[in-house]
């Protein structure tokens, strides 16, 4: 019986015989393989083939029950939990039961995609709003590191930590899809004079689809976990194209309106923000600047996001299936923060009283400004 080869870029076990399934390969690429395996040949499945050089997305079948029941086995392993999370959609990323799987080992919060925050922010607010909104969901992080896994930024911190944690311990890494998991892992295994860009990465959800063990010189491994699917994500609703659109490549560029009770700001066809009550504002969206954002009088909103929506408005959840935008008031004891469904932040003046709209009410909130 041939021995089962894994591929490198995604952890899913090669087969030829299903190519809707993870792990596919045509048969002529699965038996070179298995004849060149005790040559240590690096072996790929077709999709992350495609994703690598061709940046192309193939759907395969995924089981987010396994991704779970793989997760739940943490508790009982003596391991330091790595959960890595999007900044700019940190309540949705955060893992609601990573109490869970934590058990009694230790874990740490990673907060990725820092560098899109403006150069003034201060990272002491953001870790402590981090810190207390893990708090809020009974998770008690003993420590938390700002990064940028694209931009190699706060690493060496990081690796650090790691280097010293993982002297008896395996480090386990995990989260939610599309938080740079892999991409975090791939910059620490290259920074550490390892191989580069061992694992597939993508902007597309669920790129690795079983864990991916990367041994260590101290005899312990690194080991990068399926990202969790959730529905409280935007991102995992939107085609390739559109989560392009919403997802920022370089650091955020504030753009400031002006606004009278009786305005509203539409941020493309996925986030809406009305302003019901309070002076004459500034509201300084931070968005990618591809998102189209559009200010229009609140009595003909509805009108006009019917209208345009998926074309002026742009991207937007379509079909019959598509939910509809539902919204939540919120008032701002002082300058705060509305969070629009990992699409980005609206920063609005104390004493306002505005509703903000994602759909189905995704990823909504509010938070001191960080800004």
């Amino acid at each position: 019986m041939e021995e089962a080869l894994i591929c490198i870029g995604c952890g899913a076990t090669l087969q030829s015989t299903t190519q809707s399934q993870s792990g596919y390969l045509p048969a002529s690429a699965l038996k070179k393989a298995q004849a060149e395996v005790d040559d240590d040949l690096e072996v790929y499945c077709q999709r992350c083939f495609r994703l690598r050089h061709y940046n192309e997305i193939m759907p395969v079948e995924q089981d987010n029950d396994s991704f779970l029941a793989l997760l739940n086995t943490l508790s009982a392993k003596q391991a330091l939990i790595v959960n890595v999370v999007d900044l700019f959609d940190f309540s949705n990323s955060l893992l609601a039961a990573m109490k869970r799987f934590v058990g009694q080992n230790d874990f740490i919060l990673v907060g990725n995609k820092v560098d899109l925050f403006p150069k003034n922010s201060r990272e002491v607010k953001i870790k402590d709003w981090m810190r207390q909104e893990a708090n809020r969901q009974g998770l008690f992080p003993k420590k938390i590191f700002l990064i940028s896994a694209a931009k190699r930024r706060g690493l060496d911190e990081l690796i650090t930590y790691l280097a010293q944690a993982s002297r008896r311990q395996d480090v386990y890494f995990v989260g939610t899809t599309n938080v740079g998991k892999s991409t975090l892992i791939n910059a620490i295994v290259d920074q550490m004079g390892e191989v580069k860009d061992l694992i597939t990465t993508s902007r597309f959800p669920g790129t690795t689809l079983d864990q991916i063990k990367i041994p260590l010189a101290n005899g312990h491994f690194l080991i990068d976990t399926p990202g969790v699917l959730t529905h409280n994500q935007l991102g995992t609703k939107l085609s390739a194209d559109n989560l392009d659109l919403i997802s920022p490549r370089k650091t955020l560029k504030p753009v400031t309106y002006q606004l009278l009770p009786g305005n509203t700001l539409f941020l493309g066809g996925l986030g809406r923000v009305d302003y019901l009550k309070g002076p004459d504002s500034s509201f300084t969206v931070y968005a990618s600047r591809s998102l189209f954002i559009h200010r229009t009088k609140t009595i003909n909103a509805g009108d006009f996001y019917e209208k345009h929506r998926g074309g002026l408005l742009r991207p937007a959840l379509m079909g019959p299936d598509a939910p509809a935008l539902k919204g939540q008031e919120f008032v701002s004891q002082d300058k705060s923060d509305l969070l629009v469904g990992g699409i980005g932040f609206v920063t609005i003046p104390a004493g306002c009283v505005v509703k903000s709209y994602t759909p189905a009410g995704i990823g909504l909130g509010i938070r001191r400004a960080l800004i």
